[in-house]
């Protein structure tokens, strides 16, 4: 990762992208790219914002590799066809993936945590970085979404941070299976559920995760975490959770509507903890943290110190704001334990819930369509509404004979009440036209950087809304 390397970015803009050729570009690489959103004129101020450091864009047509001795940064599903692909073919540029590139830069690090799980891998991730931060160990920091609390002028998008200390975090991905290329001294296990595989293919990927460790840190509340522990001899792991036998234990939670606070028990020592991100699962995911901290060097007083001010994630139970006591919920929950996280928060409070869902892809509702399903008729209440427009689809030959509308069925099959609207801005109308003072909206989805806008569309909307209706009194 030097001056005389040079990479092209099939995607620059992507989640995963944009902040890893912010690190190598950092380290010293050359880094250009492309973007089929920059090409249909899409998310405009991210692409000028990667110009205005130094990053060349070009049209996803090939024109930006120029030179042999480029290497092509792309996802191994993208067919040779691309012509961003069929050029470097052309060229003889090496070809790697997104993963293969990181685990490079990863396994490079002098001291290195690897944050895997089903869910809240980026939550704990952002809060292992700012807790690195806060202490002065300076980390590098790869995640696959934005942190709010590096937020600033300069980097609007920092879902990246370049450190000068020998640490690297990095949240690892186990639907592609490049999991199995990183090698961390700590690797945190969140949990281990249904997603992008089957269960026996994730019990396969998250065990080899925590065997090639120093010390893991894992789930104790979870079943299939602790079976994957106890089958494997581990040099050193410490747990975390609300059961007893957890060495980071959470007792006496108190939720509130936009924080919690709990008192931590380890090493016989009792702290107290505030957060200022909601939810129970947030407790979950402190506790993984502070445990991956204080594994790494951190007194566990300053990790508790420095997560009380983490802010944390875009699109992660993100408030948009509040109009006509009706408040906007922007949020990435996309599969069963993510979604349910995001209910059980929001149902923890009174109000009617509409939860808005628009599936990552044709693929997800075949693998796990049911439990879709499952989450919304189990977490919410007779009142609340589920609205569904059409999955996201870019293109290619995926299957699309099982879409929203079997999601939808099911729920109502389960006795709640759910709507598919295939056109999404036709149920953001239905979502304006169905909300009452006191409602949250929660608009939930991944893939698509362009729900967030949604979302801030459908906050507009109720104040429009409002608006007439006092101008009529």
């Amino acid at each position: 990762m030097n001056e005389d390397k040079s990479y092209y970015f099939c995607g620059i803009g992507g989640s995963g992208m944009l902040p890893l050729a912010m690190i190598v570009k950092a380290a010293g690489a050359q880094v250009a790219g492309s973007d089929r959103a920059l090409d249909q004129g899409r998310l405009a101020d991210k692409f000028q914002w990667l110009q205005d450091r130094g990053i060349a864009l070009f049209h996803q047509d090939g024109s930006g590799l120029v030179d042999g001795s480029q290497i092509l940064i792309a996802s191994a599903a993208i067919e040779d066809t691309v012509p961003d692909v069929a050029r470097a073919i052309a060229l003889g540029c090496k070809r790697m993936t997104r993963a293969e590139l990181l685990a490079e830069h990863f396994n490079a690090a002098p001291r290195s945590i690897a944050v895997g799980g089903t869910s809240g891998k980026s939550t704990v991730t952002g809060m292992i970085g700012w807790i690195l931060t806060e202490t002065d160990r300076d980390p590098t920091i790869m995640n696959g979404a934005v942190m709010k609390n590096f937020v600033d002028a300069d980097a609007p998008f920092a879902s990246s941070r370049v450190g000068a200390g020998e640490i690297m975090v990095s949240e690892v991905d186990e639907s592609d299976g490049s999991i199995a290329l990183f090698d961390p001294e700590i690797a945190v296990l969140n949990n281990v559920s249904l997603d992008h595989k089957s269960l026996d293919e994730l019990r396969i990927l998250f065990g080899d995760f925590i065997a090639t460790s120093r010390h893991a840190i894992w789930n104790h509340d979870d079943e299939e975490t602790q079976a994957l522990v106890g089958a494997v001899n581990l040099p050193k792991s410490s747990s975390f959770g609300f059961s007893g036998g957890a060495d980071y234990r959470a007792v006496q939670v108190e939720e509130k509507s936009l924080g919690s606070r709990f008192i931590m028990q380890t090493g016989g020592t009792d702290y107290p903890v505030s957060l200022q991100v909601p939810g129970r699962h947030n407790v979950a995911n402190a506790l993984a943290a502070i445990a991956a901290s204080c594994a790494i060097g951190v007194p566990v007083e300053s990790a508790i110190a420095a997560i009380g001010s983490f802010c944390g994630l875009a699109r992660r139970f993100d408030i948009v704001g509040t109009a006509n006591d009706i408040t906007v919920i922007d949020d990435f929950g996309h599969n069963p334990d993510k979604i349910a996280a995001t209910l059980k928060t929001l149902k923890a409070f009174p109000g009617r819930v509409i939860a808005f869902f628009q599936p990552h892809g044709f693929g997800p509702i075949q693998k796990m369509g049911a439990e879709l399903a499952a989450v919304f008729f189990e977490n919410l209440g007779d009142d609340d509404r589920v609205i569904l427009c059409d999955p996201v689809y870019f293109g290619g030959t995926v299957d699309r004979s099982l879409g929203s509308d079997s999601i939808v069925d099911a729920i109502i099959a389960g006795g709640g009440r759910a709507e598919h609207i295939a056109v999404r801005q036709e149920c953001g109308d239905r979502m304006i036209e169905l909300a009452q003072p006191g409602d949250r909206i929660v608009i939930m989805g991944a893939r698509d950087d362009s729900l967030h806008s949604f979302a801030q569309s459908i906050l507009a909307g109720i104040v429009g809304d409002c608006t007439k209706a006092q101008a009529a009194e």
